[in-house]
């Protein structure tokens, strides 16, 4: 079944719309405080389609994913009792609870790591808020993770560029399979 295929070809002519940076700017800064998509999924076919725009929508994604964490710091900082009861219910308590204990332990390096890896940013943007960690710091590893982290989607992807794509278009129902399969099998083991 090419189910992928189609939604792939989709992604990539969306990739290349006049106005998709301001999809991916709008994106990025809504992950980084309140919404569940990462910028990645865009960033990464946009940086393929166009590859010569790469880091330019790296640099787009890294400011505007950390002026939203900027947001997230602050509803942290001001507004963290109303936010409280939407972090248990959006289940994100326990990365909360987890947050905490990181900036307990590392402090700066918590906000770099959570900036680059795949756990939820938006849930440590608020964290250092609420536990009013200092904002400079804040900001820099902020720039540090994040940008290091599109920089690689956007370089990885430049330095693939069109045979990259079109590899990728030839695999991508089995690719999509493999990781629906994937997910379904770790699903299972953890349950």
């Amino acid at each position: 079944m090419k189910l992928f295929s189609s939604l792939y070809g989709r992604a990539m002519q969306w990739a290349r719309h006049p106005r998709a940076p301001w999809f991916l700017g709008g994106l990025s800064f809504a992950e980084s405080s309140f919404f569940p998509i990462p910028p990645d999924v865009m960033l990464a076919p946009m940086a393929l389609a166009r590859p010569e725009r790469a880091m330019g929508y790296a640099l787009l994604t890294t400011l505007t994913s950390v002026a939203g964490g900027i947001l997230g710091y602050l509803l942290g900082v001001f507004f963290f009792e109303l936010i409280e009861p939407l972090l248990h219910d959006a289940g994100y308590w326990g990365k909360f609870e987890q947050a905490r204990h990181w900036f307990d332990e590392y402090g700066f390096w918590a906000i770099l790591i959570a900036g680059f890896s795949p756990v939820p940013y938006k849930v440590f943007t608020v964290a250092a808020g609420a536990m009013a960690m200092m904002f400079f710091p804040f900001v820099a590893a902020s720039v540090l993770g994040r940008g290091l982290r599109f920089f690689l989607v956007a370089g990885l992807m430049k330095w693939g560029g069109e045979p990259m794509e079109k590899r990728l278009h030839t695999y991508i129902d089995y690719l999509g399979w493999l990781t629906v399969i994937a997910g379904v099998v770790g699903y299972l083991v953890l349950k």
